[in-house]
Formats: structure tokens, sequence, C-alpha cells
């Protein structure tokens, strides 16, 4: 029974190596487990990726969250026209590169662990070439950003300095881009350290900067945006000069080569699904936002729903590092073809989600009476967000989950199976729900939270069906065929 199990790729296997009669938790540990040797290894392997990760992330996330700090200081008009255009600008272009850019987790990810490394280079320089082409008609979209969002009905006079924010914010666009792209290529490496220096250095640069262009310069608000532009250049800039002259990248940057503008359809084919994952996430969170106006009171719906978001968000970026970490795990070993360990990584960071969603669950319930106090000092909006916090543990723990298994999806490279699951769950279900409990069953603002907890758990049990059903030695055999199939002699790359 055991052997059709490990046959299956089941995931219903012991996680300690001992006899037959030993237990815990009522699950019996049979002889063909994992050692805990094996177990003390991957545990170790992941916090080494995850933990560089979630603070990449996390100074990545500051960047337009200081800028707009910044400008708060400038009033309410400057303040509401940068936090729009941030806002508008993550759902139609930074999510969409973030989800283009994550094809590189499955690309590099599976010719590293192949060892073919210096396909690591080419897979980079064509999703260098794919975001920057798709950047330009990004770009457009953001220079008549103020037009779009008059159009949707919203304040004109705010509406029309969101334009101008928008539109001196699209050099980051660019940069934003090619950021990621360096941000996969070292990551599918296990070489997050110089990321995590490379961030820390730019967020503190970027503090300087938004300072010198918002207070000194006279620019305004029109300096934060500048800022951004510039410090995701200095961002890519850093770690092209440590990819270019790092002995550690020496053999997996070999130079720019032709050999990039080949088998770009490819590229698009994980590219294009990757972008639908995680933009239809996205998507449906800033939809909720825009629902809340449409309550009553929407003054207060809207501004405890985006408090809600942006908690959401900050938290997040702890499971989105534990995602970043197995989807490296997962596709290494497959392309080295050890289906066995893979696995072994899904089941360690099943647990670390799990762990890691209960404590800060805990912390959130803990402060759920303070934390509105960080946002506003009005009691109603305070109270509000205490008693919202308790659906947003849940919800946090739940997407967690989601994100460590849509990582393990990544790293597999089935991604289209991925892009299907959040479809489902966001807008047949999700959205829908959403809309029912807040303006049919009038529970408000908790109950557009309670549609998005029914979306993620609809994706989690999908998500996991899929992960239990799936034949790890098979897909080592379909990543040993994408590594192959688009391998380049090294002779050629010049």
């Amino acid at each position: 029974m055991q052997r059709e199990n490990e046959e299956q790729g089941s995931l219903h296997i012991p996680l300690i190596e001992t006899s037959e009669k030993e237990g815990i938790g009522g699950l019996y540990i049979r002889e063909n487990g994992f050692k805990k040797k094996e177990i003390v290894e991957e545990v170790k392997k992941q916090i080494w990726l995850a933990g560089p990760l979630i603070c990449v992330s996390l100074l990545q996330f500051c960047l337009q969250l200081i800028s707009v700090m910044f400008v708060g200081h400038l009033g309410e008009l400057a303040l509401s026209a940068a936090s729009m255009a941030t806002s508008f600008a993550s759902v139609t272009g930074f999510s969409l590169l973030m989800g283009m850019s994550s094809a590189l987790d499955t690309l590099c990810g599976q010719s590293y662990g192949a060892k073919q490394y210096h396909m690591l280079g080419i897979h980079m320089q064509r999703a260098m070439i794919v975001l920057t082409i798709v950047s330009i008609p990004l770009a457009v979209v953001w220079a008549n950003t103020g037009h779009i969002l008059k159009f949707l009905g919203q304040d004109p006079q705010i509406s029309e300095q969101a334009g101008v924010y928008a539109r001196l914010i699209i050099p980051s666009i660019f940069g934003y881009g090619l950021l990621q792209c360096h941000v996969r290529f070292l990551q599918t490496q296990n070489n997050v350290f110089p990321m995590m220096l490379m961030s820390g250095i730019t967020t503190l640069l970027h503090i300087l900067v938004c300072w010198v262009l918002v207070f000194k310069s006279g620019l305004g608000f029109r300096g934060a945006a500048l800022a951004n532009g510039i410090s995701y250049w200095i961002n890519v800039f850093l770690l092209a000069l440590y990819v270019k002259f790092s002995p550690t990248c020496r053999k997996t940057w070999t130079g720019f080569s032709r050999e990039a503008l080949h088998n770009i359809p490819s590229f698009l084919k994980l590219a294009i699904p990757s972008a639908i994952m995680i933009c239809l996430e996205n998507w449906s969170f800033e939809m909720t936002v825009l629902l809340s106006g449409f309550l009553p009171n929407p003054q207060l719906q809207t501004s405890v729903l985006s408090i809600c978001l942006n908690t959401a968000a900050t938290v997040w970026m702890i499971p989105f590092g534990l995602s970043g970490a197995v989807s490296t795990r997962v596709s290494n070993e497959l392309g080295a073809g050890h289906p066995k360990t893979a696995r072994l990584a899904v089941c360690v960071v099943l647990f670390m989600a799990i762990s890691e969603g209960i404590v800060v669950g805990l912390v959130l319930i803990l402060i759920r009476n303070i934390l509105g106090y960080a946002y506003s000092n009005e009691i109603e909006v305070v109270k509000y967000v205490g008693s919202m916090l308790p659906l947003l543990a849940t919800s946090n723990l739940i997407d967690g989950l989601q994100c460590v298994l849509s990582g393990t999806v990544r790293g597999c490279g089935r991604q289209k199976i991925g892009a299907y699951i959040n479809l489902g769950s966001y807008y047949i279900v999700g959205i829908p729900a959403a809309v029912l409990l807040a303006f049919v069953l009038h529970l408000g603002g908790k109950g557009l939270w309670l549609g998005i907890i029914c979306a993620l758990i609809v994706q989690v049990l999908c998500l996991f069906i899929i992960t239990l059903r799936t034949n790890w030695e098979q897909e080592a055999k379909k990543a040993k065929d994408r590594v192959y199939d688009s391998i380049i002699p090294v002779e050629s790359v010049s």
C-alpha cells in the first residue's frame, strides 16, 4: 500500500522514519518515511531562503508606502491622489509584471537543479525583453490615468492629480520589471542575502531621495513620484552590478546572448498564466475596497477596508517569502531529479505556514483594540477595525496556505491549473459571496471580507487536492524534458 502511495505521489506520508508502532498525534509513522535528519536539513534550507525573501518583499513594498507617507504631510488632496494613483498602478502594472516574472521560478529553478547553469542567464534576458515590451502599453495606460479615473466616476480633482502622479511614476514600471527578473534569477539559485542587502540600501536611499525631492526641491507630491522611479532603478543597478561581478554568478551569467530572442513563446506559455494567477487574486482584494464604497456610511467602510487590506498585505509578506522558498526548493529538486525531496519540501512548508498563520493570527487578535490607532484617532474606526481583525487573522492563516501551495504549483510549472483555480475561487465563489453577504444579508464590511475568506477556502481545497494527487516522479520527468528542450549549448552563448 505504501509503495502505491509513493507511485501516485501522495502527500500522505510520515515525516520521521521509525517503527510502525510509534505514532504522533494519531498518525502512525511507517518505516519508509523521511528521516529526521532530512527534515531538519529541509527546514534549515527553507528558513535560510524564506528569511531574506521576506525582508526583500517588505523592503520593496515599503518603497511606495514611504512615498505616500511623505505625500501625506502635504495635504489631504495630495494624499488621496497619490494613494489612488499607487493603487491604480499596482492593479494595472506592478501585479502583472510580478506575475509574468514568476515564470522564472519554474524555468530558472529547474535549470539550476539540472545544473544547466548557463540557461539561467538566457531565461532572465528573455524575461527582461518580454517585460520591457509589455511595460510600453502599460505606460500608455498610466499616462491616461486621470481620464480613466474620471470615466470610472471618481472625483474629478483627485483624478486629475492622480493622473499627474501616475505619469511621473512611468519610469518605475520599466525599473520594476527588470528588478523582478533579477530577484527571480538570484532567488532560484539560493542567492538571497545580496538581494536583502541591496534592498536595504535602496530603502534607506529612498527615504533620503523622498525627503530631498518632496520638501527641498519644491516639487511636492511630484517629487515622491519621481523618487519611486529613481529608487527602483538604483535597486536594479545594484543587483546588475552584483550579477556581473560576483563570482557566485559566474556560471549562471555568461553575458548577453542573441539566444534570448529565441523560444519566447515557451516563456509566454508560463508567464501568461503566472500573471493571471497573481492578478486575479490581487484584483479581487482591490474590488472589495471598491465595493465598500457602495455600502451605507461609505467613508467609514472604505477607510476600515483599506486599513484591513494594508495590514493583510504587510503580514502576507511572511507567507509570500515561504512561497518563494518552496517554489525554489521544489523547482531545484525536480530539475535535479529528486522527486522525493521535492515532496518533503511541500510537507515542511505546509507545517511552517500553519505555524506562522496561527502565531500571526494570535498577535492580530491580541492587538485588535489598539491597531486602529496606528491609522486613525476616530473611536468609531478603531472599534470597527478591532471587530474586523479576528476575520483578518482567519484569512491570513488560509491565505498563507494558498500562498505556499501556489508556490508549489509554480515550482512544478503548473501555472495554468493555478490560473483556473484562482478564476473559479475569486470570481465564481468569492466576489458573489461577498456581494450576497454585504448587500443582501447586510453584514457590511465584514460580509465583504467573509466573501474573500470563502474564496480562499475554495482555493486552498483545490490546490491541496491538486498537490495531494501530484505524481512527483512524473513532475521530475516533465522538469527534465522542459530543461533539455530549452538547452542552448554553452559554446553558442556569447
